[in-house]
């Protein structure tokens, strides 16, 4: 095989994995005004360390928060006042689930597993834009914070540490 085959080779299977090394959601796009559920997919450890907790930041306009339990994990929530007052089946929601945490398992880097919560997508969320998702992974003393967003016109492949994100789509 040629030498520079090789090479290209070896760098698409680099760049493969790099792509995929970070925290993601599985359903990358989901229509303002429903209800989505997120599942955060935890490919590796930090550094080799098995993964003891992930904390997930939820951002303005996601409400109605609800999220799964997973077996030997600690789970909790906190709570929080939201920027604005949202409707959710006629009632005025001001406050709801700010943080989701799971904490206290054991996830072995060579092992994978996903971390899951539904959410209702308020209307007046921008249509066309990315909605990001921070995500702090523990590893004992160590820590990955996949909470990078990008600024306005910036390449969110160029971040080192990327927040997973979901594109709003238009209400179906």
């Amino acid at each position: 095989m040629n030498k520079h085959l090789l090479s290209a080779a070896a760098l698409l299977v680099l760049g493969t994995n790099a792509a995929f090394a970070h925290i993601t959601l599985e359903t990358q796009e989901a229509a303002v005004g429903s209800t989505y559920k997120a599942v955060l997919r935890v490919p590796h450890g930090c550094d080799g360390k098995a993964t003891t907790a992930v904390r997930v930041q939820i951002p303005e306009g996601v409400m109605a928060v609800k999220p799964m339990p997973k077996p030997g994990w600690t789970l909790q929530t906190k709570k929080g006042k939201y920027e604005k007052s949202y409707q959710l089946y006629g009632q005025a929601v001001t406050d709801g689930v700010k943080e989701v945490d799971w904490s206290g398992g054991n996830l072995p880097d060579e092992f994978y597993d996903e971390f899951i919560f539904r959410a209702t997508l308020t209307a007046d969320l921008p249509v066309g834009q990315k909605l990001y998702f921070p995500v702090v992974q523990e590893c004992g003393d160590a820590a990955d914070r996949w909470i990078e967003i990008p600024a306005a016109g910036q390449d969110e492949d160029a971040l080192e540490t990327p927040a997973p994100g979901i594109k709003l789509t238009p209400k179906k």
